[in-house]
């Protein structure tokens, strides 16, 4: 995991009061929506450790909808993310958990749309910075400050070198990339961190490839809905 930007050292533009409680925990909401591919319509929201303790002082919850909205750390609409929500058409669900071995600032976020549903666990580690760590049982790590593919996929021989070759062709350099599995021969998850933007054209070269079952990018570069 890098922390080699600006973004790392003076924290994003964002509506306070904490970067960790408040700008992280957008960042949070606003991953676990691009995961799911688009926006929820019920969302369940679980806090753990200093979150749990703190978050209405804090706006952590006003935060996380926010994000699950699309909105980006600086949008003034984050005071107003509950009714924005409700207008939206998406019904929250919020609880706290006391877990043993968590990151203080950790939230799970279970999401539904349809028949779709994921589940993001992710961390606010600091200066609003983050860090998911499981989506849907899959062990995870990255930050989602750099464009990153989640690509689904079944396990099987040869799918990861079938992978790479393609960002070999398309001169895109991988910056990290790790591999979970449920089982031999099972669902897995690869996750792929890149030094460039991909585009349309890219995505849909992956999802081409036999066995897998989705791709979704990362890239909160990218601003959110300003409505």
């Amino acid at each position: 995991m890098r922390f080699k930007d600006v973004f790392s050292i003076i924290g994003p533009s964002m509506v306070g009061p904490s970067s960790s409680h408040t700008a992280g925990a957008v960042r949070l909401g606003r991953t676990a929506r691009h995961v799911l591919g688009e926006q929820p319509e019920q969302v369940e929201i679980i806090f753990y450790g200093s979150f749990a303790a703190t978050y209405r002082g804090h706006g952590t919850d006003l935060a996380i909808i926010a994000g699950l909205l699309d909105y980006d750390t600086d949008d003034l609409r984050i005071r107003e993310a509950f009714e924005q929500a409700e207008i939206a058409g998406m019904k929250v669900k919020i609880r706290s958990i006391q877990k043993s071995g968590v990151h203080p600032n950790t939230a799970t976020m279970i999401l539904r749309r349809g028949e779709h549903k994921i589940v993001v666990t992710g961390s606010s580690i600091g200066g609003g910075n983050i860090e998911i760590v499981s989506i849907d049982d899959f062990d995870v790590k990255f930050t989602a400050i750099y464009p990153t593919l989640l690509i689904f996929h079944s396990d099987r021989r040869g799918i990861l070198a079938e992978m790479t070759d393609i960002f070999k062709h398309s001169n895109t350099n991988i910056g990290f990339m790790e591999v979970d599995r449920k089982s031999r021969s099972g669902d897995a998850l690869t996750v792929i961190e890149c030094d460039e933007i991909l585009d349309c054209e890219f995505i849909e070269r992956i999802c081409s490839l036999p066995d897998v079952h989705r791709v979704r990018l990362i890239h909160l570069g990218a601003k959110g809905d300003r409505g």
